[in-house]
């Protein structure tokens, strides 16, 4: 692996490249995953070939999100991709779908429940379901934060009644300071940790001002998953999603060490890893070459 990568033209298009075949990467020791929002702009007209491509690569395991199951799932089987996990509306858990109107601009998917959506994640094979956001608008006081904590066990519950482990994503506004504590402290006292555990998202737990490598020892038992992306330097600590897109780097491009989170989630006991970029200065597919080609020289 070279010393140093360097990232491509921020104007490079998202669709450059798809006709071309790359050579398949050596494996990973453990399974890699990839989560299906970095390549969300591709999906839509190029879902084929963006996941043989990233198959391709070396990926082996995918995080999902449900809308994208029935065009992604029987791509996956075709390209040798297990999906392990599954992105849910979070409204189906907590009600709140005003908050969320412009992600569904024709009103809430017609007769899903929470336990719709979970048996068909069950049926799919899935063997987690992630609650991963929660609106702006949505972020009340702590009681608010103590309510979507019992209305997650509830629906862990759920989940565990169907062979499936429920996680929560979180980001970096968990971390910032409410009424004398934090949301994230609510939901450590108040979440069962055998029916939700967490997907910790390495980037987010940084910019939120807290250190990766120290959380995963304190969250040992409790993190099934984790989102593995990288962190421009000099990023100050920043509570809300309104990052310019240049804060988010491939992993080793940027400042966390990754080494050391590494140890530490395979002694946290982590059980699937995903490498996500929520924005990418270049095509995503090779945006997760990059990263998948520092986490080989790392041997994960």
């Amino acid at each position: 692996m070279p010393n140093k990568l360097t990232r491509r033209d921020a104007g490079k298009s998202f669709v450059a490249g798809l006709a071309v075949t790359p050579s398949v990467s050596a494996a990973t020791r453990r399974p890699l995953g990839f989560q299906l929002y970095t390549v969300r702009r591709l999906i839509p007209d190029h879902s084929s070939e963006t996941l043989q491509r990233i198959a391709q690569i070396g990926y082996r395991e995918i995080e999902s999100i449900r809308a994208n199951n029935s065009v992604v799932l029987p791509l996956c089987k075709e390209f040798g991709l297990h999906a392990v996990s599954a992105h849910l509306d979070t409204p189906l858990v907590t009600g709140n779908w005003g908050p969320w109107k412009d992600a569904y601009p024709q009103g809430p998917p017609e007769g899903l429940t929470w336990q719709k959506a979970v048996d068909d994640a069950a049926a799919a094979g899935f063997k987690f379901v992630v609650i991963a956001y929660l609106m702006p608008a949505e972020r009340g006081s702590l009681d608010t934060f103590r309510r979507y904590a019992d209305q997650f066990n509830q629906a862990g519950e759920a989940a565990d009644k169907a062979g499936m482990q429920l996680c929560y994503h979180h980001h970096a506004f968990e971390f910032g300071p409410k009424e004398g504590s934090r949301p994230i402290d609510v939901f450590l006292e108040r979440l069962d940790p055998k029916l939700v555990k967490f997907e910790m998202d390495v980037f987010w737990v940084s910019v939120g001002g807290q250190d990766p490598v120290a959380l995963l020892h304190q969250w040992k038992g409790r993190v099934a998953l984790i989102h593995l992306k990288d962190k421009a330097p000099g990023l100050k600590t920043h509570f809300a999603e309104n990052l310019s897109p240049n804060a988010f780097r491939e992993i080793g491009l940027g400042v966390l060490d990754f080494k050391g989170i590494l140890a530490a989630a395979e002694e946290a006991g982590v059980q699937h890893y995903f490498v996500e970029q929520d924005e990418v200065a270049e095509d995503p597919v090779e945006s997760l070459r990059t990263s998948y080609r520092t986490l080989e020289g790392l041997k994960l």
